[in-house]
């Protein structure tokens, strides 16, 4: 099949293991589904340290079953990629742990305290939802098929982080403060979500053309603002002055100023060349190597003296 044949076909869940793609396609899904897995990998890892730091052990049985929520995502992510034949699961992972991989804006930044947390659990994940949903349309069947178990499980991910949320907004006027100070600190971010503007987008319209991708970053951005600007108007969160959010009264609808948004942090971030970035990489790599003997142990239980079957016993 070549890429013409494949853009007059384009529709959701055309496309499987069974069919011949063309080295463009296959490409092209491999980066962005790679993508995905390496920021579900990536966000479980700045979550994690909040399964000991929670108030509760509520929180804590609720962020430990996000975290293995996310790795498992990951891992199905991998997998659905694997099918493109372009890279191993090992290759990508490999990738990740070197510095290659790519992942969200988002989580090159670390989260320092509790107050940061609804941050990612709620509108971080309000916005991959936003873009998920768009997702079960898309032309490879095994991503969509992903899609449909990861759209489930983020949906209690959001739900706890509005609790959380909740409970922040009402609490103490400290509780407050230090949540609205989390907002305004982690709220551009967000906005670049999506990433970069149409305009700028280096792959967009390819993905676009041939059905991995059924909404540009622009209008997902428009989509989430519409969605979540009033949500964090009702837990009492005032948008920062910059970047600038105009609401259009007439057509009842917010658009963000994209100038003002720092497009050249995040191509730095988007490169994996931001400071912090870097760090998370870097806890990526000993986190792998930490765990090598494992893997060892089970590629090759007769030289290890590790044998599964022991676990029976």
């Amino acid at each position: 099949m070549d890429v013409e044949t494949v853009t007059e076909r384009a529709g959701p869940r055309e496309f499987g293991p069974g069919d011949e793609m063309p080295r463009e396609y296959r490409e092209a899904a491999t980066r962005m589904i790679q993508f995905h897995a390496n920021s579900e990998i990536m966000g479980a890892y700045i979550e994690r340290p909040f399964i000991r730091q929670a108030p509760s052990l509520d929180r804590k049985l609720a962020v430990s079953a996000q975290v293995q929520d996310e790795i498992g995502h990951g891992q199905l992510l991998y997998r659905a990629a694997e099918e493109l034949g372009v890279k191993t699961r090992e290759e990508m992972l490999a990738e990740l742990e070197n510095g290659e991989g790519k992942f969200l804006n988002c989580f090159h930044y670390p989260l320092d305290d509790w107050y940061e947390l609804p941050m990612i659990m709620f509108f971080v994940d309000g916005a991959a939802m936003r873009r998920q949903a768009t997702l079960k349309r898309t032309s490879w069947e095994p991503y969509a098929h992903a899609i449909d178990k990861i759209c489930f499980e983020e949906g209690f991910h959001i739900k706890h982080g509005e609790d959380i949320l909740r409970t922040l907004a009402t609490g103490s006027r400290k509780d407050q403060e230090r949540l609205q100070e989390a907002f305004e600190r982690w709220w551009p971010r967000i906005l670049q979500f999506f990433g970069p503007t149409d305009d700028q987008s280096t792959h967009g319209d390819f993905s676009m053309a041939v059905g991995l991708k059924t909404m540009t970053n622009d209008d997902l951005r428009n989509a989430f603002l519409n969605a979540y600007v009033p949500k964090a108007e009702k837990y009492g969160l005032e948008l920062p002055e910059y970047p600038r959010v105009e609401y259009h009264e007439d057509d009842d609808y917010y658009e963000v100023y994209e100038e003002d948004l720092d497009w050249e942090e995040f191509f730095t971030v988007a490169a994996n060349e931001y400071p912090t970035g870097v760090g998370q990489i870097e806890k990526r790599r000993r986190a792998q190597d930490a765990v090598e003997w494992v893997r060892d142990a089970i590629e090759t239980p007769q030289q290890g003296g590790v044998d599964p079957a022991a676990a029976d016993d």
